[in-house]
């Protein structure tokens, strides 16, 4: 009989992510793959990324609407509500035998809420890691609590997980997902890329995506209002923009944004790139500016220079691309100037990216496909080795 594995997706970004797994799956003769789609995926304003999911030829078994709309911390809450009844009607009626999460989305926390009550075993991607500028930090470590089989990035994650109590035998060193892109997805050439995105590709260009440092919510416009003027000091370069993910200040940053190219030549405004073209551009542009996980995570496969500004990244493993600055307008500017130089980009040369190899994807579906299921019912609190009766965790490299 073949195992019911669903997953969740709930915006552009995890989807992308994401992808590799769901196509193995989709291919699986052991799977029957239940594709539950929710979030920003279903909203005109965050580009109703759902008709891209179609469009790679994805069936999709669930729609859950979840987004309620509103650029505050009460609409968050309410959206929480939503997205837990939804899911809990979705996963009666799919009676999936283990349920695939990724990371730390509010969308996400609720359909781990949702299976929890429903006793439906959790599977969960990016546990482990850390984003001290979100209150998504919380949600991701309170995920990995209700999971039950944990799939990290790396070593150092899946040791944190253990530390939190969970079996280190269910704990598995997998790298990142979205790696696998680098390996197996054709990316588009120097000019098809300045087509897709609008610009020419040639002349420097930086990649721009800024998001809401969610626990400093009355810091946002000043935060990107201090991301404009340091920008503004470097009109020589151009830009690539994308809106901000839907989260409590998005609004503010995706008004800031459309100011900024309607009055700027050489600068394009995107409500979603999509992973053909935003990996496209991370292959091509000359730096990345902003404060998104993208910066540390797939930039480091084509060596590119990364600005990362203020906290939200704050305590995740970074390689030598990336140069940390405070969210101030003389500091990006200064490190916008630093990365330019031909020597910073000269020096990544044959970097190793810390999450992986590019491999994660046969690494997951074979645990999901082979894992005994009636092993993962109980969640026993791990003490350490001779303490709760468990193996430790081996110690194998990501890429193992």
């Amino acid at each position: 009989m073949r195992r019911r594995v669903a997953v969740v997706t709930g915006s552009r970004a995890d989807y992308g992510l994401l992808y590799w797994i769901l196509k193995d799956l989709q291919a699986s003769a052991d799977v029957e793959l239940q594709l539950c789609v929710t979030g920003a995926h279903l909203v005109p304003q965050f580009g109703h990324t759902v008709d891209a999911i179609r469009a790679d030829g994805m069936a999709i078994a669930a729609e859950v609407p979840s987004f309620v709309s509103g650029d505050t911390p009460e609409a968050v809450t309410h959206s929480i509500a939503r997205g837990v009844s939804g899911f809990g009607d979705a996963l009666s009626r799919l009676k999936p035998d283990v349920l695939l999460l990724m990371a730390d989305r509010y969308e996400i926390f609720a359909a781990a809420a949702a299976a929890v009550a429903l006793r439906v075993p959790i599977a969960h991607l990016s546990g482990g890691e850390s984003t001290e500028g979100l209150f998504d930090d919380q949600l991701r470590h309170a995920i990995t609590k209700m999971a039950h089989l944990h799939f990290a990035s790396m070593e150092l994650y899946g040791e944190r997980i253990v530390r939190m109590g969970e079996l280190p035998q269910h704990v598995f060193a997998v790298g990142e997902p979205g790696l696998d892109h680098c390996q197996r997805t054709p990316l588009l050439d120097l000019e098809a890329t300045s087509v897709a995105v609008g610009l020419d590709l040639a002349r420097p260009t930086a990649v721009v995506t800024f998001h809401p440092v969610t626990l400093e919510p009355e810091h946002t416009a000043r935060y990107v209002n201090e991301l404009l003027r340091a920008l503004a000091g470097v009109p020589e370069l151009q830009l690539v923009l994308s809106y901000p993910g839907a989260d409590p200040g998005s609004q503010i940053i995706s008004e800031a944004f459309e100011t900024l190219v309607a009055g700027r030549p050489g600068a394009v405004l995107h409500k979603s790139l999509g992973t053909l073209r935003y990996l496209s551009l991370l292959r091509h542009a000359r730096l990345m500016v902003g404060n998104s996980s993208s910066g540390l995570v797939e930039a480091p496969s084509f060596e590119l220079p990364v600005l990362n500004i203020g906290s939200r990244q704050r305590g995740r493993v970074r390689a030598a691309n990336v140069l940390d600055v405070d969210c101030r307008a003389d500091a990006i500017r200064a490190g916008v100037r630093r990365l330019l130089e031909p020597e910073f980009r000269e020096a990544l040369r044959g970097l190793r990216n810390p999450y992986g190899d590019g491999r994660t994807s046969e690494r997951v579906v074979r645990i999901l496909t082979t894992c005994d299921l009636a092993d993962l019912r109980y969640k026993p609190f791990y003490d350490g080795p001779g303490k709760g009766g468990a193996a430790d965790l081996e110690r194998k490299p990501t890429g193992s």
